[in-house]
């Protein structure tokens, strides 16, 4: 998986539960433009503040050895 595939995950998942952009950044304490970039794919948004939108919309990650 790379950025463009995860944000495209997350932007799914925040249209499926009927939320705007402006609404998760809210909740999660960021900026809208961090909500488009993490969607956009922008490989260089902060992991820290990725994980808690991905957490705030449902969403986990889990991490597998290849």
């Amino acid at each position: 998986m790379d950025s463009k595939q995860l944000g495209q995950i997350i932007k799914q998942q925040r249209k499926s539960i009927g939320l705007t952009q402006s609404e998760v950044a809210l909740a999660c304490g960021v900026g809208i433009r961090f909500i488009s970039d993490l969607e956009n794919g922008k490989p260089t948004c902060h992991i820290g503040k990725a994980l808690l939108v991905i957490e705030s919309i449902g969403l986990n990650v889990s991490l597998h050895a290849k």
